[in-house]
């Protein structure tokens, strides 16, 4: 027996009260969707849009023309169940249109320009924002999948109307998986749930949310559902009597209060419950909020007086009360949420919301389609309804250009559960559970992000990994000198502060390996007697140039080209052997005066540009060496890795030396520069006796020699007569470092120090 057929018999007796949301009707999923029941649907439309939809079904059940289903079905009835759905959103002429073509350029070779030529330009771009892109162009299935899901949300952002149509379209596929294999039924599910009905949540669409999630944890869970559902059947038969009872209750007391109210049982999904259970480790029994009551009353006004008419009715349970009207969530849904205790002592959830609210609250960004709702009694415009996000997407897009990295991003963004926060100035920003003032900072503006330096939330200083928490007042401290921190990205929850960070991190490394890889090939090219081509692109011969060096060298550009040989992954010497023969062939000849600079230094000017100098404010494109930890005063080598920079190591480090005999064309000339930026570590091992205040006898001889420790290890051994410690510590030169071993050795503890190397 199929999941779906083993669903259809327990459902119906399952899931009660949710058996519209929840289970299929039943001309949904009949062996042929017709195109009668789709014109049914559609008399919001004008006559004229009816013959323009009616055109779109002719052209793609054409198209699909001898295409069937795996269910046996023709597939002409997919493109006009999505239709449907889209119908029930009211979505105008141009989404109908789209949803009934949205397979063809996929599917059926079917070319964008013969769209735009038969049906506008942009039912043609709604439709070319749902075509996947070729999987034969990627090497990996997950690699197509990334990039074709960022078309899809680019296209999104630009027009909702393309997620609403492949949301419709990922529904109609959920609730027909019958006849999908098992394994691509589960990966379909999984995709589903871990995407796309986060996705629907995000834009307020919460029925098409909820059915995507327990379709989906039916798929990939079907004896969890089964035994759940049938736990959730028989509790209801036992609540049945007291359901009944509150029902009466509330219906009387809303009427004795004189407030118009519709009062409608709602009951949690199967996964709904499911996941609570997963969360807090408990039984069904102990999950009490199986069931609830929504009503909608005509007014805001009256949201708030019947919530006095049920606090007066039964006792609300302590801490369970929200307010979404007055603070709505960041999908713009809003309602009062209070949990009674009924009389039987059970907890029973109740939302009270309007007409306006409830529009909002099932079908979201889909409200403005079908009840034109907005801008009265305090709710918001479903125009704007996850417009922040949106935007969002075109921003992390901006400075993302791997496409696994921009789904992971927008996974991130698309965690549900939210903290409410204020600006000193009092406006409410919505964030992920788990937020920090890093991500807050981020959220109002990247600049303030970029610079932020320290944060204030309720007016005392916070570390920047805080948690921030709903009501929190946050307020950002910045300078114009600082940027942003690598270790932030262990700590931020939004996705857009992760991309902004990672974005100012690849920019100033790239900005830094540019220049360094500029250095390294006009140093190499000297020795070959010529001056490295100008970079002006109003320099005809010099453009030329580089563009044939950079179709030699398979680079893009001639910045991508410096960056290369700045991370070792071209070899300056060769690309300056490269460019001197370009060079000779349009008639420009070595220099005698720039070959002795070039291989004799004796120009007081030329060791300054061939020579990398170090001074401490080096990013990703130097590093100094782990093994060795050079420090002002040391001789310095500089080793040019395969794609990770510059590694200088001491002149007398064997891990060095050996790399040098290995390597030697990748070695060039570091030195220190004459003004440092910071101190530097090096690393020191100490040889104690041990005793009562050891530790604090070592820490005391190197802060009196003004240094600092910054890592501390003493081994898993147990303590014994001796013990050695080893040490960073930072320190501003050789001589610096030589006054700290001095006063080491004169502590009374200290048997022997030395500085480690390899």
């Amino acid at each position: 027996m199929g999941i779906r057929s083993l669903a259809a018999e327990l459902l119906p007796s399952a899931l009660g009260l949710q058996r519209a949301a929840f289970a299929p009707p039943p001309e949904k999923s009949a062996p042929a969707a017709s195109f009668a029941a789709l014109t049914g649907k559609l008399g919001y439309l004008s006559k004229a849009e009816h013959r323009q939809v009616l055109d779109a079904f002719r052209f793609a059940d054409e198209a699909h023309l001898g295409q069937f289903r795996a269910s046996g079905e023709p597939y002409i009835t997919h493109p006009i169940a999505v239709a449907g759905l889209c119908a029930d959103w009211k979505l105008d002429v141009q989404a109908i249109m789209a949803a009934l073509l949205h397979d063809t350029i996929e599917d059926r070779g079917v070319t964008k320009p013969v769209l735009i030529e038969r049906f506008g330009a942009p039912t043609a771009e709604l439709v070319d924002g749902l075509t996947k892109l070729d999987k034969l162009s990627f090497g990996t299935r997950e690699e197509g999948q990334a990039e074709s899901f960022r078309k899809m949300l680019l296209a999104m952002a630009r027009d909702v109307r393309v997620i609403l149509v492949k949301l419709a379209d990922r529904l109609h596929n959920m609730r027909t998986m019958a006849a999908v294999a098992p394994d691509k039924r589960q990966r379909i599910a999984r995709e589903t749930l871990e995407i796309y009905a986060p996705i629907a949540h995000r834009l307020g669409l919460n029925q098409s949310y909820r059915e995507l999630q327990e379709l989906s944890f039916e798929c990939l869970h079907p004896w969890r559902h089964t035994a759940l559902a049938k736990a959730v059947a028989k509790a209801r038969g036992h609540r049945r009597d007291i359901v009944e009872r509150v029902r009466r209750d509330v219906e009387r007391a809303f009427a004795d209060a004189k407030i118009k109210a519709k009062v409608s049982g709602r009951e949690k999904t199967v996964y709904s419950i499911y996941r609570k259970m997963r969360e807090k480790h408990a039984g069904f029994a102990q999950v009490s909020d199986v069931f609830g009551f929504r009503i909608v009353v005509p007014t805001q006004n009256d949201c708030y007086l019947g919530l006095g008419v049920l606090h007066q009715l039964y006792k609300p349970v302590p801490g369970r009360f929200k307010d979404f009207i007055a603070i709505p969530k960041a999908n713009g849904y809003q309602s009062l949420h209070t949990t009674l205790v009924s009389p039987v002592g059970t907890a029973v959830e109740f939302q009270l919301r309007t007409d306006a609210m409830h529009a909002v609250a099932e079908t979201g960004i889909a409200a403005h389609w079908l009840y034109k709702v907005g801008g009265k009694d305090g709710s918001e415009d479903p125009q704007r309804l996850g417009a922040m996000w949106l935007q969002s997407l075109i921003d992390i897009q901006d400075e993302t250009r791997d496409s696994a990295e921009f789904l992971e991003h927008v996974k991130i963004d698309l965690f549900p559960d939210a903290v409410y926060v204020f600006t000193p100035k009092s406006k409410i920003l919505a964030l992920p559970r788990g937020a920090t003032p890093v991500d807050f900072a981020y959220a109002i503006h990247s600049d303030i992000g970029d610079h932020t330096v320290a944060a204030k939330v309720n007016g005392e200083a916070v570390a920047l990994r805080t948690e921030l928490r709903s009501g929190d007042v946050v307020e950002i401290v910045t300078a114009p000198g600082a940027r942003p921190n690598p270790a932030w990205l262990t700590t931020v929850r939004t996705g857009r502060a992760r991309s902004k960070i990672r974005h100012f991190l690849k920019t100033m490394e790239q900005d830094e390996s540019r220049a360094m890889g500029e250095k390294m090939l006009g140093q190499a090219l000297r020795a070959e007697g010529l001056q490295l081509p100008s970079a002006d692109p109003s320099d005809e011969t010099a453009a030329a140039l580089w563009q044939q060096l950079t179709r030699w060298s398979g680079n893009r550009g001639r910045g991508e080209l410096m960056v290369d040989i700045a991370l070792g992954r071209k070899i300056a010497g060769i690309v300056a052997k490269r460019l001197a023969a370009l060079m000779a062939e349009r008639g420009i000849r070595p220099d005698a005066v720039t070959l002795s600079l070039g291989r004799y230094g004796s120009d007081d000017a030329a060791p300054t540009q061939g020579v990398v100098f170090i001074d401490g404010s080096e990013g990703g494109s130097v590093k100094l060496a782990a093994c060795c930890r050079p420090v002002p005063g040391d001789a310095l080598v500089g080793y040019l890795g395969r794609g990770e920079g510059l590694l200088v190591h001491t002149a007398d480090c064997q891990v060095g030396k050996r790399l040098f005999e290995r390597d030697r064309e990748r070695f060039m000339q570091v030195e220190w520069a004459e003004e440092l930026s910071r101190p530097f570590e090096t690393a020191v091992l100490v040889l104690v006796r041990n005793g009562k205040g050891v530790l604090a006898q070592v820490a005391s001889a190197i802060a009196a020699a003004e240094a600092d420790i910054t890592h501390l290890d003493m081994g898993e051994e147990h303590a014994r007569e001796t013990a050695e410690l080893k040490l960073l510590i930072s320190v501003r030169d050789r001589l610096h470092l030589a006054g700290v071993l001095r006063a080491l050795r004169r502590a009374p503890p200290v048997l022997h120090v030395n500085r480690i190397k390899p």
